[in-house]
């Protein structure tokens, strides 16, 4: 199959890139390269993968990519993620989030794209799961409490109309909190990396609040096989792609010391504002429509992800 994934010299979309090659697909890439990193790709690359370094607000870089993939699939991964940018600067997030998707969509349904990939959120489209019953399940009230979400949830809702008004096979992926090698451990986001890499420095890492707040912790290959799996079965979605537990903050902590070999003794911080207390998204759906199921244990994968820091 021919594929074209946007953002996919990132953290999980390079993971996607190597699990459709390793279907046989071919993958041309488009980056702009602002979060995203070329190395991340070298291995892909070398197996003939092409990275055009653009934007999804660029129509020309758009252009470019539609013209060289000829995509049967679109898996789209590119996207503003910092939640409190969202909130600084939220007609940003809206135009890269909602804007780009539509530019995508609009592009695939002139190139007559068979199926195309959403990479959406589970717990920012959600919101505060305490006082709710756990796993939510894609019924379940969408309460965002962020414009990150929000934007996310209105991406969804152009994917419904392009369903509807086209016969277009977009289909939205609502993840989980990924985790894995390749994630940035410098940056405010990603608190598994974060935690190995402090731990593998000797430094105490920051944990906000009393660290009881919890997150259904994913792992990337797990979330990259879904993007193939969505590629060729189920129907419209929205599908959840986790595992259905809940772990604390402080629970994670232990558990990398403890796969790790170092010692969990965290620098406590205030809490932030507005940040979800509980969270964790059932992927019942995912295992009946799209025979997907996590395959990796969390102290499996909190261990590879040691092991790559």
């Amino acid at each position: 199959m021919r594929a074209l994934v946007t953002g996919g010299a990132g953290f999980i979309g390079s993971h996607v890139v190597e699990a459709l090659q390793s279907r046989g697909d071919e993958v041309v890439v488009i980056d702009d390269l602002s979060s995203g990193r070329r190395e991340n790709l070298d291995p892909a690359c070398e197996r003939g993968a092409v990275l055009i370094e653009g934007s999804i607000s660029d129509p020309d870089a758009v252009a470019e990519a539609f013209g060289r993939s000829r995509p049967e699939l679109v898996c789209h991964l590119a996207a503003q993620i910092d939640v409190r940018r969202s909130v600084s600067d939220p007609l940003y997030d809206l135009g890269l989030n909602v804007g780009g998707t539509i530019a995508l969509l609009e592009r695939a349904r002139e190139e007559s794209v068979q199926r195309f990939v959403f990479a959406s959120t589970g717990g920012a489209i959600y919101g505060e799961g305490a006082g709710r019953e756990l796993p939510l399940s894609e019924a379940a009230e969408c309460r965002p409490d962020a414009h990150y979400g929000q934007s996310k949830h209105s991406a969804e809702g152009y994917l419904g109309l392009y369903r509807r008004l086209y016969g277009l096979g977009a289909v939205a992926l609502r993840l989980g909190n990924v985790y894995g090698p390749r994630q940035d451990p410098y940056g405010e986001a990603g608190v598994v990396a974060i935690f190995c890499r402090a731990l593998a420095d000797g430094a105490r890492p920051r944990v906000y609040g009393d660290g009881e707040q919890t997150r259904d912790y994913v792992f990337v290959a797990d979330v990259a096989a879904a993007f193939v799996a969505a590629s060729e079965l189920g129907g419209d979605g929205p599908y959840n792609i986790g595992t259905g537990n809940e772990t604390s903050v402080l629970e994670l902590g232990r558990r990398i010391a403890s796969v790790s070999g170092g010692e969990f003794d965290p620098e406590m911080a205030p809490a932030r504002l507005g940040e979800v207390q509980r969270i964790s998204i059932d992927p019942g759906r995912a295992a009946d429509e799209l025979s997907w199921r996590p395959v990796h244990e969390l102290d499996q994968g909190l261990r590879l992800t040691a092991e790559s820091i």
